[in-house]
């Protein structure tokens, strides 16, 4: 799990690769936010950058690539990228970085390391993300992070619900990744009721997954 952000004046640069940076200096992550916001709504531009100098990271907001990167900024070919399939999804990543840094950006999706690779389709990236996942552990933490996204457990407590009440447009590529790791570790996939959404998966509850909604709840 991320680590708790820890208070106290930051540095940052705001860029738009104009050359025309904003530095500033904000003590907590909703002060950063709002300056960031004023900064993003005065300025028209594919790219916008946002670098924490000390920590020697930064996050860029790739909007004509509908996508996020996150770089490591003494290190720039160490870059990951995730596909931001909502406009209004770019601000809460933003916000997550003030909060933590890139440690906030973890569970925030399916993060890859080419760009070229968002250009699949989410059924081909799920998938793809799935592969990469060999422990058990590692599945049941990736699993939870979909869950805690949009998930439910039913009020018998026999059952788990992914997608809560979303169609099958939604969430594409984590349903993908989801159904694959529910083979991976051996989980029983039951029918939705005729009456759900059809973007919704039920699984049955195990205790390996209860101690990790636990964490996540």
């Amino acid at each position: 799990m991320a680590r708790p952000y820890k208070p106290g004046p930051k540095d940052f640069v705001f860029g738009v690769g104009d050359g025309d940076d904003q530095r500033v200096s904000l003590a907590d992550p909703q002060e950063a936010y709002l300056a960031f916001a004023a900064f993003f709504g005065e300025r028209e531009a594919d790219t916008y950058s946002i670098v924490d100098e000390r920590a020697g990271q930064s996050l860029v907001l790739l909007l004509a690539h509908g996508a996020i990167a996150r770089v490591e900024v003494a290190d720039r070919s160490r870059t990951d990228y995730l596909k931001i399939d909502r406009p209004n999804r770019y601000m809460p990543s933003v916000m997550r970085f003030f909060e933590n840094g890139h440690a906030g950006l973890d569970h925030f999706g399916q993060w890859f390391t080419d760009l070229a690779d968002l250009d699949a389709s989410p059924e081909v990236r799920g998938a793809a993300r799935a592969a990469t996942i060999t422990t058990e552990a590692a599945a049941i933490e990736e699993v939870a992070r979909i869950w805690a996204d949009s998930g439910i457990v039913d009020p018998t407590d026999q059952y788990y619900v992914f997608f809560d009440s979303h169609g099958l447009d939604d969430d594409r590529a984590d349903r993908a990744e989801l159904i694959e790791l529910i083979g991976f570790l051996g989980l029983e996939r039951l029918d939705n009721p005729a009456d759900s959404p059809d973007g919704e998966v039920r699984v049955r509850a195990d205790p390996r997954l209860d101690v990790e909604f636990e964490r996540w709840s």
